[in-house]
């Protein structure tokens, strides 16, 4: 079910709790919501769509690619610096962001993944991953 952008930002600076199997169709919802905002999105975290969980969709190849849990555990020394927008957010902000960083999350069965991300992918699991903590850009 395609879900309503949050905006209220004082919902979304609380921290998200970790997700479980149970929270399997709010990960569907966020697909739903990232697939209809394509065109202008590369990524959405579960806050975003009213749920306080460590969900995230990014595009990845052309494909949507459901996140529950995911840890960055390493990431490139080379970092830049971006603007960024958010669906949640009216502007765009400056942020610092590694140019490639590991994660290791479970996908959709919850089985464990581990995965290298770079370029614009890479740049959307961070923001997402900074909307888990409740921090705005």
């Amino acid at each position: 079910m395609i879900r309503e952008i949050v905006k209220d930002q004082e919902f979304l600076q609380q921290p998200s709790t970790a997700a479980t199997p149970d929270d399997r169709e709010a990960g569907q919802d966020l697909l739903d919501t990232l697939i209809a905002h394509k065109d202008h999105c590369a990524g959405l975290a579960a806050n975003m769509i009213g749920v306080s969980k460590t969900i995230l969709a990014v595009v990845f190849r052309n494909r949507f690619l459901l996140m529950y849990n995911p840890v960055i555990t390493g990431h490139s020394e080379a970092s830049f610096e971006a603007m960024e927008g958010c669906l949640s957010l009216p502007g765009d902000r400056p942020v610092k962001r590694y140019e490639q960083i590991e994660v290791e999350y479970f996908d959709a069965d919850f089985r464990k993944k581990r995965r290298v991300f770079t370029g614009l992918t890479a740049q959307a699991v961070q923001h997402e991953m900074d909307h888990f903590a409740g921090k705005l850009i």
